[in-house]
C-alpha cells in the first residue's frame, strides 16, 4: 500500500497534470483523498477547470492567441457569474 497523504503543492501539480491526462491512477487517488480534507485545493481544481474550459472555448473562436477586449470582458463575466453561483450555494 502507499501513502495517500500529499501536500497542497503536490495536489496542485497533480491537478494540473490530470487536466491534461498526464496523471496516473495513484496520483488521481491521492488527489481525491486530499480533496476530502482541503477545501482550498478543491476550489483551486474547480477554478482551474473553469479557466481551462473558457480558454478552450475562446481559442476555438479564433486562431490568434491574443484576446480582444470583448473576449476578455466575456471571460471576466463568465468568471464572475461562476463565482456568484458558488456564493449562493
Amino acid at each position: 500500500m502507499f501513502n495517500f497523504k500529499i501536500s497542497c503543492d503536490q495536489a496542485t501539480t497533480i491537478c494540473d497534470k490530470s487536466q491534461y491526462g498526464k496523471a496516473n491512477l495513484r496520483e488521481i487517488l491521492q488527489l481525491r483523498m486530499h480533496f476530502f480534507s482541503c477545501k482550498i485545493c478543491r476550489l483551486y481544481s474547480k477554478q482551474n477547470s473553469l479557466m481551462s474550459r473558457i480558454i478552450k472555448t475562446m481559442r476555438a473562436e479564433q486562431t490568434v492567441c491574443a484576446m480582444s477586449k470583448e473576449q476578455k470582458e466575456r471571460m471576466r463575466a463568465a468568471i464572475e457569474k461562476n463565482a456568484r453561483k458558488k456564493d449562493l450555494k
